[in-house]
């Protein structure tokens, strides 16, 4: 998974600068799960509303977007799915062809999400709003972590043999709910409240999402010691600290909140699954991340 589109730069010789960026195409590939396709971010594509959700927000949609506005010639196979785990990427989905089948030996880049539905991140988060998932619920998500890892790591390995010329670009799905107290003087969701999230699921629940976040980085580390072309591209900077990008945008935080709450429930909108995803604000910041990370999506000319 590719991710995060930052501002770009004044072009001084547009006429040259124009010719080589786009001297050669990329070939791009969006995979993986909700936070990829970016449930909750709206603007979604015709046909997978209320299944897949493609939203023409997701970060990958926002970045290829930006390397097209820069010169850039891009082909872009957009296969992300709401509720994809790693096994079913080999299989049919809701319908749709296996993931997998979208790479090819040219293809340049793979931007993959993927994860939580492995673990059953989106329980557990029903679980913390809706009863107490400190204890025994934050063991359980806990435990089925390493297992998780493991399988992204052979699932890396499948892309490489697949797409062996390929940047991989896994994403990491960062902080959903602050650490702390709730901002004050500062319009807040409801689920905010301290009956839906309780001080101590607030601390364990973040200890889930942190350490979530270290089994991605630890599997494409693993990946690349066996030479897969890899990287790891998170909201976080460690295990607690956030990017800029993201550093006070969780729900309850200063506003904006990146995340959606309980105003995806309301009449019209898109209901539970899009409850604790990127909003089309986290989104745009996931592309900016991305974009400062990874040099070939940054809209440069860089092959």
């Amino acid at each position: 998974m590719v991710l995060v589109i930052g501002a770009l730069g004044v072009l001084t010789a547009p006429v040259a600068v124009a010719a080589t960026s786009s001297s050669a195409s990329l070939n791009v590939v969006a995979m993986g799960d909700s936070y990829g396709s970016g449930t909750g971010a709206g603007n979604y594509r015709p046909g997978t509303e209320g299944t897949c959700y493609r939203s023409e927000n997701s970060y990958s949609s926002v970045i290829v977007d930006t390397l097209r506005q820069s010169g850039k010639q891009v082909q872009f196979t957009n296969v992300t799915c709401s509720g994809a785990a790693i096994k079913t990427l080999g299989q049919t989905f809701k319908d749709q062809p296996p993931q997998l089948d979208a790479l090819r030996r040219d293809t340049d880049v793979v931007m993959l999400s993927i994860g939580t539905t492995d673990v059953d991140f989106a329980g557990y988060g029903g679980v913390c709003i809706q009863a107490d998932c400190t204890g025994a619920p934050t063991k359980a998500i806990l435990s089925r972590l390493p297992g998780m890892g493991k399988a992204l790591n052979s699932l890396l390995t499948d892309i490489k043999a697949r797409s062996p010329h390929a940047k991989i670009v896994v994403t990491g799905y960062g902080q959903q709910v602050t650490r702390g107290e709730n901002a004050a003087n500062v319009p807040l969701d409801p689920i905010c409240d301290s009956q839906v999230f309780s001080d101590e699921e607030r601390v364990q629940g973040n200890n889930v999402s942190s350490a979530l976040d270290v089994t991605l980085r630890l599997a494409t580390l693993a990946a690349k010691a066996q030479r897969v072309d890899v990287q790891f591209v998170s909201p976080y900077t460690n295990s607690v600290n956030l990017q800029p990008e993201f550093a006070g945008h969780s729900l309850c935080e200063s506003a904006p909140q990146f995340y959606r709450g309980f105003d995806a429930l309301a009449p019209g909108q898109e209901g539970p699954d899009a409850v604790l995803h990127l909003n089309q604000q986290g989104q745009a910041a996931m592309a900016d991340l991305i974009q400062r990370k990874v040099p070939v999506l940054a809209g440069s000319a860089q092959p």
